[in-house]
């Protein structure tokens, strides 16, 4: 420790200067750790417990929702065709000289009908971000369109007697885009709520 008036180094005990008798004091030092969070976690404002976030950069978009038409009337075909190939290997084993085995192929060969629809269920898909909405279709030849929001001119959900009872329906959407003419989301699960989403999005986007 040194003297403020004089300089002699004197000890850090010291409460005077060994030299010229002057008060020492104590010099306190305040160390502090900045400790930076990392950028894709933050804290919650109410519990503190950290969430990770999406890292995003500055071109990509926030994903409200991304959804595939419902499988519900692919499962149904399944059914169907369960119970026909077991009806059709009764028939041709009980009443024909067909083989059983000849008659299981035919049978097998009824679900080639649900497992075309469920493909192309599978292969069509509703994305719809900050800015547009996504409409992706297709596996080897594959097309993608993009519907910006601020053209969208209406939102409108319908749905048949069988899709009411079921819970689907389709979301028909107008577009003054350069495609222009409707875009509709077919049987999807509770279309109201994704209708809802997309609504409150474009009114995001007309404050």
């Amino acid at each position: 420790m040194f003297c403020d008036r004089c300089g002699t180094e004197n000890k850090e005990t010291a409460s005077f200067c060994r030299k010229c008798g002057h008060t020492l004091e104590a010099t306190e030092v305040e160390t502090r750790v900045a400790v930076r969070s990392p950028a894709n976690i933050s804290s919650s404002p109410t519990t503190g417990t950290p969430t990770l976030l999406t890292p995003a950069g500055p071109d990509d978009e926030a994903i409200v929702f991304a959804i595939t038409p419902t499988l519900l009337f692919v499962k149904g075909g399944y059914a169907l065709a369960a119970a026909a190939a077991l009806l059709i290997v009764a028939l041709i084993a009980g009443l024909t000289n067909i083989s059983v085995l000849i008659a299981i192929v035919i049978g097998l060969l009824l679900f080639l009908v649900p497992a075309y629809f469920h493909i192309r269920q599978k292969l069509v898909r509703y994305t719809l971000t900050d800015t547009k909405l996504e409409v992706a279709s297709g596996l080897v030849a594959s097309t993608t369109r993009n519907v910006p929001l601020r053209r969208i001119q209406d939102v409108t959900v319908s749905a048949t007697a069988l899709q009411r009872l079921v819970g689907l329906g389709d979301i028909v959407i107008d577009n003054a885009s350069e495609e222009g003419g409707k875009v509709v989301l077919k049987d999807i699960d509770a279309p109201r709520r994704y209708s809802d989403l997309l609504l409150k999005q474009m009114a995001k986007l007309d404050r």
